[in-house]
């Protein structure tokens, strides 16, 4: 960048007050929020991203310096939002996946479910299959959920996108292809679960505790040389 178009003091100055302002934000919609996935500390954290972005930029343009941390902003996992500035309709996209843990525990599940129901026929709770079609049909997504385990269920990723639209879906028109038509540039929030994150942060608890190990041991070898007498100058 030219001299001419630098940075100026005061605008790294006023980048550094916004993000400042913007972790204020952040912290009070932490400290007030709703539930786990409460949209406004949602937008806070992409307010708080967006500020320390700009500043970052600022501070290594004007004094070719950078800031000590990173916050990941929403466009590393979804492209800028092209969507209505005022939606007038949303669509809610949810997809969680299970592994099928226990099989048995959940046909048990599923024969207690047919037996209160008392249909005759051929039992459906004979099968993991149509034990699944029993559970999905008798509860509620979110309950299966937060019971999981009690169905023999183990859970795995999981994804929430709230998509914005001008208008309301015409009745029927997207049930034989639901997410076929999902548009990420529509995204106006998202929220992911998934192993991968809890992996991470493992990942960086044993680089600490290598780091650890290290220092022990450098400490062990200094206590072992405290012994030594200091060389005479003129010994050396």
């Amino acid at each position: 960048m030219s001299d001419a178009a630098q940075s100026t003091a005061a605008e790294v100055r006023a980048a550094a007050e916004a993000v400042k302002t913007a972790l204020d934000r952040h912290l009070a919609a932490v400290e007030r929020r709703s539930g786990e996935d409460d949209p406004a500390v949602y937008e806070a954290f992409n307010q708080l991203a967006a500020a320390a972005e700009v500043y970052d930029e600022l501070l290594y343009d004007r004094y070719d310096e950078v800031t000590p941390f990173e916050i990941p902003g929403a466009e590393d996992a979804l492209p800028p939002y092209a969507g209505p500035e005022e939606p007038n309709a949303l669509s809610v996209l949810i997809r969680r996946d299970y592994a099928v843990a226990e099989p048995q525990r959940l046909l048990s599940q599923a024969q207690r479910i047919e037996a209160a129901e008392g249909e005759d026929g051929a039992p459906a709770s004979g099968t993991v299959h149509g034990a699944l079609g029993l559970l999905f049909g008798e509860f509620e997504p979110d309950e299966i959920a937060s019971r999981h385990k009690e169905f023999g269920l183990e859970e795995g990723d999981s994804t929430l996108w709230v998509t914005a639209a001008d208008e309301p879906a015409e009745p029927g028109e997207w049930l034989e292809a639901p997410f076929e038509q999902a548009d990420p540039q529509q995204v106006v929030c998202r929220f992911d679960v998934s192993a991968v994150f809890d992996d991470e942060i493992d990942d960086d608890d044993e680089d600490d505790e290598d780091t650890d190990g290290l220092a022990d041991e450098l400490d062990g070898d200094l206590d072992e040389d405290e012994d030594l007498e200091p060389l005479d100058a003129d010994r050396r």
